[in-house]
């Protein structure tokens, strides 16, 4: 699917991404937002924390559902307003999370979209 005008945008129709976690990605991430917590970049340090190894930046996964609206659906030129985020499990490095935006509901020019992201068939965010 690629972008979708407003009057096309329907409740159940939904798009999906996919992207690898890879450690270019956790480095970039954390200079970008000046985020170096030791769990997203010290294994050692990660080990002996409820994570018991590295795991990607949350936010990160918040990214590829920034992504999804703004390139698919809605897609061009629609602005990501506001979310309500609930972290699951984790994401690590090599992880192939599948983000999935499902329209719930349009509202004048607003529409409601739930979206999760999942690794295998693990939700991690929703």
């Amino acid at each position: 699917m690629t972008s979708v005008y407003l009057d096309e945008i329907k409740p159940g129709m939904s798009a999906q991404i996919e992207r690898t976690v890879t450690e270019r990605e956790i480095q970039l991430f954390g200079e970008a937002t000046g985020d170096m917590n030791p769990v997203h970049f010290d294994e050692e340090y990660a080990r002996k924390t409820v994570f018991r190894g590295r795991v990607a930046h949350g936010a990160l996964s918040i990214g590829f559902i920034s992504a999804l609206l703004g390139t698919k659906l809605p897609g061009d030129g629609s602005i990501f307003l506001s979310a309500s985020i609930v972290f699951k499990t984790p994401v690590r490095i090599g992880d192939t999370v599948v983000t999935t935006a499902t329209v719930r509901e349009v509202n004048g020019r607003a529409v409601v979209l739930d979206c999760v992201c999942k690794v295998d068939d693990r939700l991690v965010l929703e």
